[in-house]
C-alpha cells in the first residue's frame, strides 16, 4: 500500500509540474508575442517618419539622402498599404494580381485596420498619406504557437491519464487474479475431502439418490474451482456446440432457482460450432442469469434466445427486473460497479472479460427500460 501511495503521489507531482511548466511557456510566449508586435509597430512608425524626413530633404536640397531610403527599403517582411490624400493605394511586401489592384488593396487595408491601428504620415500639419500594415509572416506563425503548445499539453496530459488508468486497471486485475487463484486453492482442500466422503457413503447403506445429488454438487464445486483457477491466464478454446453449452448452463440454474422465477429459452435445434472455453462460457451465462434474478428480486421472467447468422451467434438474456438507466449501459461492466447493497460488482465485469478478452466477442446492454426489464446481448464469431 505504501509503494502504491508513493507511486500515486509521484504521478500527481508529474502532472502538476507538467501543467506549471507548460503554463509558464504559454505565458512567456504570449509576452514575447506582445513585445514583438510592439516592435513591429515601432518599426512602422519609423518607416512613416522616414517618409516625412525624405520629403523634407527633397524639398530643401533637391536630392535624396541614403538614410531615409535605407529605412524604407529595410522593411522586407511586414505587409503594408499606403493610401495617399487622393485615395490611391500603393503596397509593399504584398503579392498582387493584375486585375482590380486598387479595389483589392482597399479591401485589404480595411482588414489591416482591424489588425493594427493605421499610422498617418503628417507633414506641416497636413496628412500626406495613411499607412496600413498587417502582421508579418513570423508574427502570424507566433499566433498559433500557444495553441500548438496547448495541444501538446492536452496530448501529454491524456498520455499520463491513460497510463495512470491502465496502471490502476493492471493493479486491479492483479488483485482479482490473486484472489481468484487463492479461492481456487482454498476450495481444493475441503473439496478433496468431500470426494472421499462421497466414496465412503457409497459403501454404506445410504440412499443412492442422496449420494448422486452430493456428487453433482461436488462436480459443481470442481467446475467452480476450475473457473477460478483460469482467471488471469489465457484459456484454451475448443470447437464446441454453443447451443448445447448454453442450454445446459441455463437449465442448471433453472433447476436450482425459486419456483417464483419463470425460465424460457429459444434456440436452434441443430449444432452451432463456436470456439469456446466451456467452463468460462458457462460461467458467463450463469452470471447474466443470476444478475437478472437479482434485478427481479427473486420473482419474474428470465428469457434466453439464441439466434445465428452466417458469421455470428447472438445470445440475448432478458429479465423483467428494475432496468438500467441509459447512462449506465457501459458502466455496469466496470469492475466494482454494483447497484446491490451486498455486491462486489464482479459478475458483469467477469462476463465482459470472458467474452471480449478470451473469446474475441462482444457483450453489451442491448436495451433496458426502468421497471420493465433489461436485455444483455452476447455476440460471438462462429466457425
Amino acid at each position: 500500500m505504501k509503494i502504491s501511495s508513493k507511486q500515486d503521489l509521484l504521478r500527481r507531482m508529474m502532472i502538476v509540474i507538467s501543467l506549471i511548466t507548460t503554463s509558464l511557456i504559454l505565458w512567456n510566449t504570449y509576452q514575447f508575442f506582445l513585445k514583438f508586435k510592439e516592435e513591429e509597430r515601432l518599426k512602422m512608425e519609423n518607416f512613416a517618419q522616414a517618409q516625412i524626413e525624405l520629403g523634407k530633404i527633397i524639398d530643401i536640397n533637391g536630392n535624396i539622402s541614403d538614410f531615409p531610403l535605407k529605412i524604407i527599403q529595410s522593411n522586407s517582411s511586414t505587409p503594408m498599404i499606403i493610401e495617399d490624400s487622393e485615395g490611391n493605394f500603393q503596397s509593399k511586401n504584398i503579392e498582387l494580381s493584375n486585375e482590380n489592384v486598387q479595389e483589392y488593396l482597399m479591401l485589404l487595408s480595411k482588414k489591416f485596420k482591424k489588425e493594427n491601428k493605421p499610422i498617418p504620415v503628417i507633414y506641416n500639419g497636413k496628412t500626406l498619406s495613411t499607412m496600413y500594415y498587417g502582421d508579418s509572416e513570423l508574427l502570424n506563425k507566433l499566433k498559433y504557437y500557444p495553441f500548438a503548445l496547448l495541444l501538446i499539453l492536452l496530448l501529454f496530459s491524456a498520455v499520463i491519464l491513460l497510463y495512470y488508468k491502465s496502471t490502476q486497471v493492471a493493479s486491479q486485475n492483479k488483485l482479482w487474479t490473486g484472489m481468484a487463484k487463492e479461492t481456487a486453492h482454498q476450495i481444493g482442500t475441503p473439496l478433496s475431502s468431500l470426494v472421499g466422503w462421497a466414496e465412503l457413503l457409497k459403501s454404506e447403506a445410504v440412499n443412492p439418490d442422496y449420494v448422486s445429488e452430493i456428487e453433482k454438487d461436488i462436480q459443481r464445486l470442481e467446475t467452480i474451482t476450475d473457473r477460478f483457477s483460469k482467471i488471469g491466464s489465457m484459456p484454451v478454446l475448443r470447437k464446441s456446440d454453443i447451443v448445447k453449452a448454453t442450454i445446459e448452463s441455463f437449465n442448471y440454474l433453472k433447476s436450482r432457482s425459486s419456483k417464483l422465477i419463470s425460465f424460457e429459452i429459444t434456440s436452434p435445434e441443430t449444432e452451432i460450432i463456436v470456439p469456446l472455453n466451456l467452463e468460462l462460457f458457462s460461467w458467463t451465462i450463469e452470471n447474466l442469469v443470476i444478475n437478472g434474478i437479482d434485478s427481479m428480486k427473486g420473482k419474474g421472467l428470465i428469457t434466453l434466445s439464441l439466434t445465428t447468422t452466417e458469421k455470428i451467434v447472438l445470445i440475448n438474456v432478458t429479465d423483467s427486473g428494475k432496468g438500467i438507466k441509459n447512462n449506465l449501459f457501459k458502466k455496469v461492466f466496470e469492475t466494482g460497479f454494483t447497484s446491490k447493497k451486498r455486491g462486489w460488482g464482479l459478475g458483469l465485469s467477469l462476463a465482459k472479460r470472458i467474452i471480449e478478452d478470451y473469446h474475441n466477442g462482444k457483450i453489451k446492454v442491448l436495451k433496458s427500460e426502468i421497471d420493465v426489464g433489461t436485455t444483455i446481448q452476447i455476440s460471438l464469431k462462429r466457425l
